[in-house]
């Protein structure tokens, strides 16, 4: 592989993009029932936000004809990581554009790639900064979702994804493998378990949308907001513990299918020398530490990603071993 230019300085994960079929109805589930804070709405779109987020939004929601994830965005350290994150795309042969500011709604200048592994990936470094609502506990519904955490990802190869991701400066907290191969893996620029995860699987397709909460008890709350409004078919799995991340969690299907994450409890990992965590793939605790099972379809359903040009990218299927058919899936009770 050539010699690359020097790799963006990425701070964190800071935003996602969602195509939604109906935006009525999306927004009463962000917004009504899950309690996210809109920074801006018209008849197309939502910006939206948690209750710590101080640049204008973690998520907007945009209409379209299909359902699907668009565009990814990493804040970056400083305007001259704009110039690199083109150059560095450029060397990599990825189709890539520049936003001016403004683009991206309440955002600097944006740049915007097609990734090596098929995902749309934004770049800025400036954000306006809407009013702070850390203390609104007054405003507070639903799942008080203070901020998106990660992304995670379906790709056909997960050490392919791993081996680019470390490129960009990212470390690595956690995997889930064996002697022949990684399965999963958690990779991280700010100092939390993760800003991005790979999911083994057919992929480009974006598998959830991790948002923090500081409480388990607001975890526990939305299930039972959800439970008192009958809308109990939007829970796919949880609550529960991840073995890998430590994770309380929730995960939920949103109108159009796609999976987002309610967690809190995760861990520091700055310091220089941190230790990676290697699960084994027959550990039944990995995905659940109680051992609770891991139905099919977080397994084998994920959003379609876009290109640059609005169309649903072609998905390659796994290359590599499943990891539901070599270690303990959690849908049968392990041999004792």
């Amino acid at each position: 592989m050539p010699s690359l230019p020097p790799a963006p300085d990425i701070v964190r994960s800071a935003y996602a993009t969602l195509m939604v079929t109906d935006l009525a109805q999306a927004r009463r589930f962000w917004v009504d029932l899950l309690g996210f804070v809109v920074t801006y709405e018209d008849s197309s779109v939502l910006y939206l936000r948690g209750f710590d987020e101080l640049t204008h939004h973690n998520l907007i929601l945009a209409a379209g004809p299909a359902a699907a994830a668009g565009a990814l965005g990493y804040r970056v350290r400083s305007f001259d990581d704009l110039a690199r994150a083109q150059a560095y795309y450029a060397a990599l042969g990825c189709r890539c554009e520049r936003l001016p500011a403004g683009a991206v709604r309440g955002l600097g200048e944006v740049v915007r790639a097609e990734d090596p592994l098929g995902f749309l990936v934004d770049f800025f470094d400036s954000s306006d900064h809407p009013e702070r609502l850390q203390q609104r506990y007054d405003l507070r519904r639903g799942a008080e979702v203070a901020r998106l955490d990660h992304f995670n990802v379906c790709v056909p190869d997960v050490p392919l994804a791993q081996r680019y991701y470390t490129g960009l400066g990212f470390g690595l907290s956690e995997t889930i493998e064996d002697d022949r191969c990684v399965y999963a893996a958690w990779m991280y620029r700010k100092q939390t378990v993760h800003d991005v995860a790979f999911t083994g699987g057919a992929g480009p397709r974006l598998h959830h949308l991790g948002f923090f909460a500081h409480e388990p008890h607001s975890v526990l709350r939305i299930c039972d907001i959800i439970g008192s409004l009958h809308l109990e078919d939007c829970i796919e799995r949880g609550p529960g513990r991840h073995g890998v991340s430590n994770a309380f969690y929730v995960y939920l299907r949103d109108p159009d299918g796609h999976r987002l994450e309610i967690y809190t409890s995760d861990y520091y990992t700055g310091d220089p020398d941190h230790p990676v965590l290697r699960w084994s793939v027959r550990d039944p605790r990995r995905r659940d530490f109680w051992g609770n099972a891991v139905i099919p379809s977080w397994y084998s359903e994920a959003s379609p990603v876009l290109d640059l040009d609005g169309r649903v990218r072609p998905v390659t299927e796994l290359a590599q071993t499943a990891e539901v058919t070599v270690g303990a899936d959690g849908f049968t009770a392990p041999a004792r």
